[in-house]
């Protein structure tokens, strides 16, 4: 996405006061975020926040950054472990005249299951490509964080879908 179009989402989230989620930003120093992963340091970086949604109990940390350090900026989403990314979403795309965020589901396990959890995911969520209307305003936002915690919550599922039943 445009540098302008993560600045405007990120303001967005800045701006909520969800009562659904709660939501912390965290702290950018020289246009980068210090200390929190690997794949982070060093990386031109417009805002950072975690968010946490009370009533279930599950967060996500939501990054905007140059991730290849081509002007092209991401919403990367950390597990709340900081572990690994549940998402790393480039693309916005009009659909009907109004700005979505699209993601594909990829799996890229060595394990040479990646075609079941494809199946997986397309058969319990529709399709592999996810569109997210994007929020207009901070009044917006809810539904659209509601969105994402959807889409990270069954990309774990569908990963996981291998633990659970013994594909061969």
């Amino acid at each position: 996405m445009e540098k302008k179009q993560a600045i405007f989402l990120a303001n967005c989230i800045e701006g909520s006061k969800s009562p659904a989620y709660d939501i912390n930003k965290l702290e950018v120093i020289n246009g980068c975020l210090p200390k929190f992963h690997q794949w982070t340091n060093g990386k031109p970086t417009i805002a950072a926040f975690e968010i946490t949604r009370p009533d279930n109990d599950t967060g996500y940390y939501f990054v905007f950054i140059d991730w290849h350090r081509n002007d092209n900026y991401y919403l990367v989403i950390y597990a709340h472990d900081h572990s690994t990314t549940c998402a790393e979403i480039r693309q916005i795309q009009e659909i009907d005249g109004v700005p979505h965020l699209i993601w594909t589901y990829q799996p890229l396990k060595r394990d040479g299951k990646n075609q079941q959890r494809k199946a997986y995911f397309k058969q319990m969520f529709g399709a592999t490509t996810i569109q997210i209307k994007l929020p207009s305003s901070a009044l917006d936002l809810d539904v659209f964080l509601g969105q994402i915690f959807k889409l990270c919550q069954n990309r774990i599922k569908a990963d996981r879908i291998v633990e659970v039943f013994e594909i061969e």
